[in-house]
């Protein structure tokens, strides 16, 4: 194993190794997150749909409305997360085995670049709408199990559910522009860190020649 250290200070925290080596670092971070969430919540959805009780279609008056949106909820969210955790179990290795290294010489090996959006798709999936649809199951499933029993239990589940949904939404698009406006604040600082160190290589540039031409007039007239 390399004994290069992982984390550079100065000028080299500028060079592309180092950048890709601080996305290796965040995609891996995702995948984890990902995998870990979607086996959550798909483990879930598949205990309530074996678990819950069900009446005969003659004792029950749930709708056959909610108990087709239960099926095509309780799929979409078993799929949509399995999908995420396939995503994340095929990359998440290879990304490991160069990131255990701690080494930035061996980022260019790691498949993070090339393999972006599949890893973003992972997390939105597993994050975004897997939880939405993991909500929906909640409201659906209170109303398939308690519908028979009282009809006003059923419907505060919805009631509930609205507001949260509200505010999780609002929270999403909080985050994802504040994350936006954070990325570009932060691409902006380093693009007038490079032009500032740009500027410093051309005058140091032009102060090696201006010393190179002294000395040769120095030594004319010698």
């Amino acid at each position: 194993m390399s004994d290069e250290p992982p984390i550079q200070s100065g000028d080299a925290q500028l060079t592309p190794a180092y950048l890709s080596w601080r996305k290796l670092q965040l995609s891996r971070a995702k995948l984890k997150a990902s995998s870990k969430t979607s086996a959550l919540l798909s483990g879930f959805a598949m205990v309530a749909m074996v678990e819950v009780q069900l009446n005969p279609p003659n004792d029950t008056k749930v709708p056959p409305a909610m108990l087709v949106a239960f099926t095509v909820c309780t799929t979409l969210l078993v799929a949509v997360h399995m999908l995420a955790l396939m995503i994340s179990t095929c990359i998440l290795p290879n990304i490991e085995a160069v990131g255990n290294l701690h080494s930035i010489s061996l980022v260019h090996e790691s498949p993070h670049e090339r393999l972006h959006w599949y890893i973003e798709i992972a997390w939105a999936f597993s994050t975004l709408l897997g939880l939405i649809l993991f909500l929906v199951e909640i409201a659906i499933l209170c109303w398939v199990k308690f519908y028979d029993l009282s009809e006003t239990a059923a419907w505060s589940a919805c009631v509930v559910l609205i507001p949260v949904m509200i505010v999780f939404l609002a929270f999403a698009i909080h985050f994802y522009m504040s994350l936006a406006s954070h990325k570009y604040e932060v691409t902006v600082t380093g693009i007038k860190e490079l032009e500032l160190l740009k500027e410093q290589i051309e005058m140091g540039d032009h102060d090696s020649r201006m010393n190179n031409l002294t000395l040769l007039d120095q030594s004319r007239v010698v």
